[in-house]
């Protein structure tokens, strides 16, 4: 079982083997749930990845969506 103690400045460092364990590195953020008197870190999912499914992506022609926007300001089609 993996220990971390917590500093005056109420900081603790995430054991190697957790870290491991859950991918994580620097600049990544852990969520923290507490219930009952325990806690339980996780991963917090990526910021953009919240927004996954909000744009429909539908059929199409790129080369012709690129070619309307080129249109519509005013851009030479190549």
């Amino acid at each position: 079982m993996a220990q971390s103690s917590i500093t005056s400045k109420n900081q603790t460092t995430v054991p190697k083997e957790v870290r491991d364990r859950l991918g994580t590195g620097p600049g990544d953020v852990l969520q923290w749930d507490v219930e009952n008197g325990q806690a339980r870190v996780r991963p917090a999912a990526v910021a953009f990845l919240r927004w996954r499914g909000a744009v429909e992506v539908g059929r199409g022609s790129t080369v012709d969506d690129v070619r309307r926007a080129r249109a519509t300001r005013g851009a030479e089609d190549d």
